[in-house]
């Protein structure tokens, strides 16, 4: 029983339609030339001069230096044979071998690894901007790598358009723009086909279909973000900021997400559903510098937050004559884990800077020139204190050295003794007295002795 041309004709048509689908999109590794060698990043490899090298002759290798005009350039070893340890991109190159001054072969090796494969998401940066197609790199690509991105519209017979993509190294990813033809649908369904390839390898991304109504807003960062100290409020930081150039605020508004934190502490405070384009913080830690972020999101809340922009730092304002509230601490209003708050630290008197991004610390004190009167009242108390102290001392010891003077100093013959001389002879007592009684008198006179005068006279 034959069959219906109808059914032939269908078959024939969707083969048709599956080879353009295919043709459109070819993933592979690139051509190499005869005279080019492929070597894997950190592998091993051996380049050979000649199958055979004639006896009694001097193979010597030579690698072609960048830059060098005019003849090779570096010389390397000697041998039929050059072995290349631990590959590295930088070994990538023109080498070549020759006997004395003839030229026996130019080979060009290439260090690359195989791209990896892409995993795509789309999104848009507003409701009037081209869709952006990207996908991140866990390493860098190897040099030479490309990427490629088509775009056609599906179950459609039409060639698809091709467009190169960019890589950024910061972000570490590949970066594709979308042009949609205009008076496109937005409902209508776009296949979007990647590919990257290299002297290694070719990676093809699985298909993603989108519609252009379909594809989620994703802003650009907030810019020119500025935080300000307000006067008088020790405690309080204006935070500042501006619509990316990509978002025309005359169509659609942003909210915004902000995130602070000072600097000693590792966690953010997040601040969400702020439509305006400024924030005042007002549980800053005092004299404490701040890091603050932005982020946005479409005003109704489609699409994906952007990426957070870039840091700002800040410092509450401090007051120059309140010396007795830097000596003070105060309470840092971080919860502890019991839940309760209050965490005592000591503020800053002096502070720590980075000298040119070279980690060296600065120590320095208050930025007003004008001293604290309470400065000079403790000083000059202390100055006074100190002086009386001395005095004190001074009257005290002084009194000590003359009462030790007058103890040391006593009056003559009090306490002393009677200095005898050695070595004189005792004188010895005879019974024969000095002086023998007198012979008595005459009758009728009167006769006195020493001894009976002694006694009259007292």
């Amino acid at each position: 029983m034959a069959r219906p041309p109808g059914t032939l004709l269908l078959l024939l048509l969707l083969l048709r339609l599956l080879h353009l689908a295919a043709a459109g999109r070819p993933c592979g590794p690139v051509r190499l030339s005869r005279d080019t060698v492929l070597g894997h990043l950190g592998a091993n490899i051996t380049l050979t001069c000649q199958d055979e090298v004639p006896a009694n002759t001097t193979v010597l290798w030579q690698v072609e230096e960048q830059g060098a005009a005019g003849g090779w350039g570096r010389q390397l070893a000697e041998g039929n044979t050059l072995l290349l340890r631990r590959l590295r991109y930088e070994d990538s190159g023109h080498y070549s071998c020759s006997v004395g001054s003839r030229l026996l072969r130019s080979l060009r090796l290439l260090v690359a690894e195989p791209p990896e494969t892409p995993q795509v998401s789309c999104y848009r940066r507003s409701h009037d901007k081209d869709v952006l197609c990207e996908w991140p790199q866990q390493e860098k690509p190897s040099p030479g790598t490309r990427a490629l991105l088509w775009v056609k519209q599906r179950f459609v017979a039409e060639n698809a358009t091709e467009q190169r993509c960019r890589y950024f190294s910061k972000a570490r990813k590949f970066v594709c723009r979308v042009k949609v033809p205009p008076g496109t649908d937005d409902t209508k369904h776009l296949v979007v086909s990647t590919c990257v390839s290299n002297s290694a390898g070719g990676s093809a991304g699985k298909d993603k279909i989108i519609t252009l109504s379909s594809v989620p807003v994703k802003p650009d960062p907030p810019v020119n973000v500025t935080v300000q100290a307000l006067e008088k409020a020790p405690q309080r930081l204006q935070v500042n900021w501006s619509y990316p150039s990509s978002w025309d605020p005359r169509f659609y508004w942003l909210r915004f997400q902000v995130r602070y934190r000072p600097e000693p502490a590792p966690a953010f405070v997040e601040v969400d559903q702020v439509t305006t384009t400024w924030l005042d913080i007002r549980d800053a830690w005092r004299g404490t510098r701040h890091v603050v972020q932005v982020r946005a999101k479409d005003e109704f809340g489609h699409g994906a937050w952007s990426e957070w922009s870039q840091e700002a730092v800040g410092t509450p304002w401090t007051d120059p004559w309140d010396f007795t509230s830097e000596m003070e601490p105060f309470s840092s209003q971080v919860p502890m884990e019991d839940g309760s708050y209050g965490v005592t630290l000591f503020p800053k008197l002096f502070r720590e800077d980075d000298t040119n991004g070279a980690g060296g610390a600065v120590m320095e004190s208050s930025t007003h020139p004008v001293a604290s009167p309470y400065a000079f009242l403790v000083t000059g108390g202390s100055l006074l204190l100190g002086i009386a102290l001395f005095v004190g001392i001074v009257v005290r010891y002084r009194q000590t050295w003359w009462t030790s003077g007058q103890e040391t100093t006593k009056p003559e013959g009090e306490g002393q003794h009677m200095l005898v001389p050695l070595g004189l002879p005792v004188p010895t007592f005879s019974d024969t007295p000095l002086l023998s009684h007198p012979a008595p008198s005459a009758p009728g006179m009167l006769h006195m002795t020493h001894a009976d005068f002694s006694s009259s006279g007292q």
